[in-house]
């Protein structure tokens, strides 16, 4: 058995923290819970709330800064995408719904699995994906 309870938090960079907050909120209702203005050693960040006792930890740092092709897999760096879960096939369709609403480049809702999935991208162009278990 693990010792771990799950992932605590996923950690990505911006260089526009403002738009990623407002998408966020907007698309999955996450809140702020957490704001740091830029200091010495360390880029102005802010922590959401995912639910479900995950975060989404961004640092603004500036676009040159930013390393990797965030629309091509295997080009993205170590994280290539992360996935938030909600509890069911319906709240997903909402999800999806939301996302096209805000103008997001989104797929179709598939069966990988066990899990329903749909990828999207955020502001940035980074991919990410929403899940939930299918049955």
């Amino acid at each position: 058995m693990p010792t771990t309870a799950g992932f605590n938090h996923v950690a990505t960079l911006t260089a526009d923290l403002d738009n990623i907050v407002k998408f966020y909120s907007d698309a999955f209702e996450a809140v702020v819970t957490f704001e740091m203005a830029a200091r010495e050693g360390h880029p102005r960040m802010a922590i959401l709330d995912l639910g479900g006792g995950a975060a989404l930890n961004v640092f603004e740092v500036p676009a040159e800064e930013i390393i990797g092709e965030r629309r091509r897999i295997g080009g993205r760096g170590p994280i290539d995408h992360f996935g938030l879960a909600v509890d069911s096939l319906a709240t997903l369709e909402a999800t999806r719904d939301r996302l096209r609403e805000l103008g997001a480049d989104i797929g179709e809702i598939q069966r990988l699995g066990g899990e329903w999935s749909l990828f999207f991208r955020d502001p940035d162009g980074m991919e990410l994906e929403v899940c939930c278990h299918a049955g």
